[in-house]
């Protein structure tokens, strides 16, 4: 008889475990407008298909860190607004400090300086490092309130699910969410967003205009910006864009040799070119290259089995500082006869 109640009881727990409901997170509005997100990677898009597929609202990637810009930014905003596309933008931020990420708020908003925009301004924040969860929340409370202050226009916050749920904390969640969740009819609730104003439900969508996949999103009324106004005009803080050249891949070339000719090192290539193998470039590839560096600034060339702590301490600053001026974006992931800038 115990025995018998011990395993009733036990099946009775299992059942109301089972049984638990997942609840979903729910659009902020009815009304539901037809999105995509695209990038450099999309390639040439051809938007009056893009049109005539009945997508209204198109997401576009400006930039990355500190200084690379999409190379179909320009292209995709012009097409995108002579069909007449909702637009917004995003940026990939990869800051590691609060002053790292005002920096990058700058060139965002420098890269859409004049143009109209329709949607709030995205922040793409989702590769983290070795960053705590306050570190996380602090950069990217730095980073929107800098974009806002810029911009004068508001923002919305690009997370996964997870993230949603285990990264960000109320005070980012203040903003009103666009959340990416795969291979479910809703996206789950989080407990920090009350509601979602942009799902990403696909990132292997297929549209007519465009080869090969594509993110696809459903946007509610509030990813909107009250007025369609020009992105008040906003220095590059790196450099100006003038300054910039471009060099095409020959055969036999490596992005050391190409650092070498044009006093620049293959992390600050890497970055500004979203070269994801530095030791991986094609022939005929069109890379941005800088050659205004002061030569009187400090640099050191790394030696093999060095790490950028050691090389910190030895020269009396920060792991921070030195991913902040070479534009790494992996700390962890130098590269023997690379030059770093140290002052």
């Amino acid at each position: 008889m115990y025995k018998k109640f011990l395993t009733g009881a036990f099946l009775l727990i299992l059942l109301l475990v089972i049984t638990v409901p997942v609840y979903a997170l729910s659009p902020s509005s009815n009304e539901i407008y037809k999105g995509i997100d695209v990038s450099e990677w999309q390639g040439d898009i051809d938007f009056a298909r893009v049109k005539e597929a009945g997508i209204e609202v198109v997401y576009i990637r400006a930039g990355q860190g500190f200084s690379y810009e999409d190379a179909q930014f320009e292209r995709n905003y012009e097409q995108a607004r002579r069909y007449g596309f909702k637009i917004g933008v995003y940026h990939y931020m990869t800051a590691r400090s609060v002053e790292a990420a005002r920096t990058q708020a700058q060139f965002f908003v420098s890269l859409i300086s004049g143009k109209q925009i329709d949607c709030r301004l995205a922040m793409d924040f989702e590769s983290f490092g070795s960053l705590s969860r306050s570190q996380i929340n602090e950069i990217a409370l730095a980073y929107m309130e800098e974009v806002k202050r810029l911009s004068g226009k508001e923002v919305v916050v690009y997370s996964n699910t997870y993230d949603a749920t285990y990264v960000f904390n109320s005070e980012v969640a203040r903003e009103p969410l666009w959340v990416a969740q795969y291979g479910v009819s809703e996206p789950q609730d989080n407990g920090n967003w009350e509601n979602w104003v942009g799902y990403q439900y696909s990132s292997t969508g297929r549209v007519s205009g465009i080869n090969g996949n594509v993110d696809l999103d459903e946007f509610t009324e509030d990813i909107l910006l009250d007025t369609v106004e020009e992105v008040p005009e906003v220095e590059d803080p790196k450099c100006n864009k003038e300054d910039r050249i471009l060099y095409k891949v020959r055969s036999g070339d490596t992005l050391a040799d190409i650092a070498i000719k044009y006093n620049s090192s293959i992390s600050h290539l890497a970055a500004i070119n979203n070269i994801q193998n530095p030791n991986l470039i094609f022939v005929d590839e069109i890379i941005t290259v800088s050659n205004n560096l002061n030569n009187s600034e400090e640099y050191y060339t790394i030696k093999r089995g060095d790490t950028l702590a050691e090389i910190a301490r030895n020269f009396d600053t920060t792991v921070e500082e030195l991913v902040v001026k070479n534009d790494i974006i992996n700390q962890n992931l130098i590269y023997a006869g690379d030059r770093l800038r140290i002052k």
